[in-house]
């Protein structure tokens, strides 16, 4: 069986997939006052189930994905619905991925593990008050086929993150797909 985690096992997928986005993350949907208004960067994005959440609610959007055929998708779904949605195919696995990220008022990872050294250095990327939101499989989830144990939020991602944000909610959830877990930080300015 082919890895979930390579380019051309997401590309198949999304070029398979049907004709409508998923529903956005629910932890997303439940948590979204907790977002600055402005700007946000949707690492990981997919085909947008997320982006497109949050261009409804009136967010400027930018979408990370390394899988070409899901950035053509969510332009698609973006045009159907008039928003105008940024998009930048990036390798999230490379060291250096976020080099040339600029600063968003909030940026959203779902279920997908950054390196420590990139979570590390996300504050970078993080306006003063903005929001750092991370959703996915945690570390009590039973590792299987396509979710490899390293693929598990744990909690020693964030060692040395509250140097520069604050955790300000924290959640897990067991349901029928597994163990989740949700983290929101902000960015305050004395932290920096």
């Amino acid at each position: 069986m082919e890895y979930m985690g390579n380019e051309s096992y997401w590309d198949k997928k999304f070029e398979n997939r049907g004709g409508n986005p998923l529903k956005p993350e629910e932890a997303l949907v439940k948590n979204i006052i907790y977002l600055k208004s402005g700007t946000v960067l949707d690492l990981a994005c997919g085909d947008g189930r997320n982006s497109l959440f949050l261009l409804q609610e009136g967010f400027n959007v930018t979408g990370v994905d390394f899988s070409i055929k899901a950035l053509e998708r969510l332009h698609n779904f973006a045009a159907r619905n008039n928003y105008k949605i940024y998009t930048k195919k990036v390798d999230l696995s490379k060291a250096d991925a976020l080099d040339n990220i600029e600063e968003f008022d909030n940026i959203i990872i779902n279920h997908y593990r950054l390196s420590k050294e990139q979570l590390s250095g996300i504050h970078k990327h993080i306006r003063i008050e903005g929001v750092l939101f991370i959703s996915g499989f945690g570390q009590k989830h039973v590792p299987d086929s396509k979710i490899r144990e390293e693929d598990l939020i744990q909690p020693s991602d964030f060692d040395g993150l509250n140097e520069s944000l604050e955790l300000i909610k924290y959640n897990e959830t067991i349901d029928e797909r597994g163990s989740f877990v949700t983290y929101i930080y902000r960015k305050q300015g004395d932290l920096v």
